[in-house]
């Protein structure tokens, strides 16, 4: 009896363990030299682009299908992160969780029919999409792999 005791409290910590280790979305990264996301713009300094490998603190995700994400960087300000050829999308619900991914950041100017299909996408009222009426100067990231850190 003792043994078999044994063996189901084995069975439920190991299935405890199981279930908190990380996610993992389009290409497999790990996490080793991921800068915080609020360096991005100091790293990315005069430059257009760079590869960077980045973890950050979600603070929304497309309500529609989870094919965007917005990752805090500084002074309450965030960065738009999308997943490379449309290939992978991450869960809807990871608001607040942690995440490292990998890719191209980039300064872009985005037109205002594409601030406007986000604003649609983060589930905004008509009044604040119709509110968006110039090009946002931003840095943008385009990740080729995500991990959701458990």
């Amino acid at each position: 009896m003792k043994t078999i005791l044994t063996i189901c409290i084995s069975l439920l910590v190991c299935s405890g363990t199981l279930a908190q280790s990380d996610e993992y979305f389009g290409k497999k990264i790990n996490g080793k030299g991921a800068v915080p996301a609020a360096e991005t713009v100091t790293i990315l300094g005069d430059k257009d682009h760079m590869k960077a490998k980045v973890t950050g603190t979600v603070e929304s995700v497309c309500k529609v299908k989870g094919c965007w994400m917005k990752v805090v960087t500084v002074n309450g300000e965030t960065m738009r992160v999308t997943f490379k050829d449309y290939g992978f999308f991450v869960p809807k619900d990871i608001v607040g969780k942690t995440v490292v991914f990998e890719g191209e950041a980039k300064k872009k100017t985005t037109p205002v029919e594409e601030l406007q299909h986000y604003a649609r996408d983060a589930g905004k009222s008509r009044e604040e999409i119709e509110a968006i009426k110039t090009p946002q100067q931003e840095i943008v990231f385009v990740a080729d792999g995500v991990i959701l850190k458990k």
